[in-house]
């Protein structure tokens, strides 16, 4: 067993893995922070995205123990300081960039990080940016439009169903 410390949504946590625990599943299972989605175990659907030292990470490619001493975002991170809903996961209510849920929250890690690094992106640098997450419900369209919208750009509303 390994022991490790790091930084996962600004507190420090610690525990004890084995060398080929990936970090999903110590964010899942010794966190017990199951907002992070395991998908496919092989890197292709992206719900288990979180931030790694501030860069978009699939934590399903990731040995936990290679975090040591690493600072860490998950979804439940995300949230500003009241717990009131983040630019990002407000735009994807607004804008009905979810369906089922399950892409949701790597969804909105990656397109956090894709806003840090590009603050107005347009449509084809967002859809480019995201094709590492796969969504089988939406078709993209409104989570284009909800990253649009939590970039301040200027975006048709969704009409209410």
């Amino acid at each position: 067993m390994i022991k490790i410390e790091m930084t996962v949504n600004g507190r420090p946590v610690s525990g004890e893995v084995e060398g080929r625990t990936l970090l999903v599943d110590f964010i899942r299972q010794t966190l017990l922070l199951t907002g992070t989605h395991v998908g496919c175990d092989t890197t292709q659907c992206g719900a288990c995205t979180i931030h790694l030292d501030g860069e978009p990470v699939k934590s399903c490619s990731v040995l936990a123990a290679e975090c040591a001493g690493a600072r860490i975002t998950t979804i439940e991170g995300m949230a500003n300081a009241d717990g009131s809903l983040s630019s990002m996961q407000q735009a994807f209510q607004d804008y009905h960039g979810l369906q089922c849920g399950f892409c949701t929250p790597g969804m909105v890690m990656a397109a956090t990080a894709l806003l840090e690094e590009n603050p107005t992106p347009s449509e084809a640098e967002i859809r480019h940016h995201l094709e590492g997450n796969i969504c089988r419900c939406t078709g993209y369209h409104n989570i284009v439009k909800a990253v649009q919208a939590a970039s301040g750009q200027d975006v048709t509303p969704v009409a209410a169903e």
